[in-house]
C-alpha cells in the first residue's frame, strides 16, 4: 500500500476481532450510569474553536499545542474536540436542559483528538466515556460522581487501580496559593522549560502539571493547595472524604492533582493504574463551577469525569480479565441445489425477522466447503437442505458443538431452534 493510503499516525481501526471490547466496555458503562440515573448525550465531534479555548484555557497545552483547527468555507474557525465537557455544557446551555431536571445527569461516549505525541495508551483519536452532574453544589454529587467510576470499574473486574483525590480551592482562596507557586518557582526560572516561564506568569498551577522531568523534579517540594484552602473549600472536601469513607471507597490524598484543565476547581480526582507506565491514568475528572455561567449560561455548579477506552483495554488485558462473550451467530444455512438455494434465501429472510442471527454464504460451492464455511462462521446450528429435505419439507439441523443432527418439518423449525438455543445457553 502507498504511504499515502495509509491510515494517519496516532489513529488507528478498531478490527472486527477487537470490536466486541469496545461494545462490552460501552454496554457496562451503560447499564452502570443509568443505574446512577445518568442519561446519555451525544454531542457533534467538532465545535467552534472558541468554545474549548474559552472553557479549557488559553494557556493549556490542549489550546496551545494539541486542538486540530481547521476553518470552514466561510473562514469561521472550528476544532475537533479535544475533550467531552464543554461540548456537553454547551448543549446544557444552548438547550435549557436544566429547566427539565434538577441536577441534569448525563454520560457521553465518543472520539476525542489531540496533536500528541503518540505512545502506548495515547492517541491522536481517542475514544472517551464521561459522565457530567450539573446543577449540584452538594459534596454528596462529588462523591456520587467518584463512584459511578469506582463501581464501573468494579464491574469490569479490576484490581490494579488506586483512586487519588484533592481539593484545588476555589476563586477565593486560589490567589493566595498562585503567588505563593510564583514565590517558590521564580528561583528555579532559568530551570523551568520555555512553557513554564510562561507558565509563572500566567497561570502558575499549569507548573504542576507539566510532563518535562526536570520541571517535575523542582515541583516536587511546591506549596501544596491543601494549606491555602478557605474555612468553605476546607468543608466541602472533608465532607467529600466522608461520603466516600461511607461508601467503602478507598482514596489517597495527592494535593499535586491540579488536572489540565483550567475550568476544574475545588474537588479533583484520578483512578491511577500504575501498571501502564508514564500513561497511567484511567481516568480524571472534577469540579468545574463557573463554567455554565463562562459559556453564557447561569451561575450552575457542575462536577464530571472521563476515562479512555484504550487504557482500560490495556488494563484489562494485563490483569487477563474477560470482555464478556462474543455474539456468536446462530444458525449457518447450507443449500445442495439451486432449487435448495433459493429456498433458503426464504428461510434466511424467515429466520432475520424472527430475530435469529444468519447467514448464508453467496457462492454456489461444493457442501464441504459450505461446511467449512460454517465451521468457520462460529454458528451454533446448521442448517442443511437438500433435495431430499426439500421432498419430506424439513431441514437437517446440525449442532455444531456436540455434532447431533435431527430432522426438522419447516413448520417447526423456528420453535425448535428457539428451544435450543435457550438450552445451550
Amino acid at each position: 500500500m502507498k504511504d499515502k493510503y495509509r491510515i494517519p499516525r496516532g489513529t488507528y481501526d478498531i478490527l472486527p476481532q477487537d470490536s466486541f471490547k469496545w461494545q462490552y466496555l460501552e454496554k457496562v458503562f451503560r447499564e452502570v450510569a443509568t443505574n446512577f440515573n445518568y442519561y446519555q448525550i451525544t454531542t457533534p465531534i467538532f465545535e467552534r474553536a472558541i468554545l474549548f479555548e474559552r472553557s479549557v484555557g488559553d494557556t493549556t497545552d490542549i489550546v496551545e499545542k494539541e486542538m486540530y483547527k481547521f476553518k470552514d468555507k466561510k473562514d469561521r474557525i472550528f476544532a475537533l474536540r479535544p475533550e467531552g465537557t464543554a461540548s456537553v455544557v454547551r448543549s446544557y446551555v444552548e438547550n435549557n436542559l436544566g429547566d427539565f431536571a434538577y441536577p441534569v445527569k448525563l454520560f457521553y461516549f465518543g472520539p476525542m483528538f489531540r496533536y500528541d505525541r503518540p505512545q502506548k495508551g495515547r492517541y491522536r483519536q481517542f475514544y472517551q466515556f464521561g459522565v457530567e452532574n450539573i446543577g449540584s453544589n452538594d459534596p454528596f454529587s462529588d462523591a456520587e460522581v467518584i463512584a459511578l467510576a469506582y463501581l464501573f470499574f468494579q464491574k469490569l473486574g479490576l484490581k490494579n487501580f488506586q483512586l487519588e483525590i484533592n481539593s484545588i480551592g476555589c476563586s477565593n482562596c486560589t490567589k493566595d496559593y498562585d503567588n505563593a507557586l510564583i514565590d517558590y518557582f521564580k528561583p528555579f526560572q532559568n530551570d523551568l522549560c520555555q512553557d513554564c516561564r510562561i507558565r509563572i506568569k500566567k497561570n502558575p498551577k499549569r507548573l504542576l502539571d507539566c510532563k518535562v522531568p526536570s520541571c517535575q523534579k523542582i515541583a516536587r517540594n511546591a506549596p501544596s493547595m491543601l494549606d491555602y484552602l478557605d474555612d468553605g473549600c476546607k468543608q466541602d472536601f472533608e465532607e467529600v472524604k466522608s461520603y466516600l469513607k461511607l461508601m467503602k471507597i478507598p482514596y489517597r490524598i495527592n494535593s499535586r492533582i491540579v488536572r489540565g484543565l483550567d475550568y476544574y476547581n475545588k474537588t479533583a480526582f484520578e483512578f491511577i493504574n500504575n501498571n501502564l507506565g508514564a500513561q497511567n491514568a484511567l481516568a480524571g475528572g472534577g469540579r468545574y463551577n463557573g463554567l455554565v455561567e463562562q459559556l453564557g449560561g447561569k451561575n450552575v455548579p457542575g462536577i464530571g469525569f472521563a476515562g479512555g477506552f484504550e487504557r482500560l483495554i490495556l488494563s484489562m488485558d494485563q490483569e487477563n480479565l474477560p470482555f464478556g462473550d462474543r455474539e456468536n451467530l446462530d444458525v449457518y444455512l447450507v443449500a445442495i441445489g439451486k432449487k435448495a438455494r433459493e429456498m433458503c434465501v426464504v428461510m434466511l429472510q424467515d429466520l432475520r425477522r424472527a430475530d435469529f442471527s444468519a447467514d448464508l454464504g453467496v457462492e454456489n460451492s461444493s457442501v464441504k466447503s459450505q461446511m467449512k464455511k460454517a465451521d468457520r462462521s462460529g454458528a451454533m446450528f446448521t442448517l442443511i437442505l437438500g433435495e431430499d429435505e426439500i421432498v419430506k419439507s424439513s431441514v437437517i439441523l446440525k449442532n455444531m458443538l456436540s455434532g447431533e443432527q435431527l430432522t426438522v418439518p419447516f413448520s417447526e423449525l423456528i420453535p425448535t431452534l428457539k428451544s435450543k438455543l435457550i438450552s445451550q445457553s
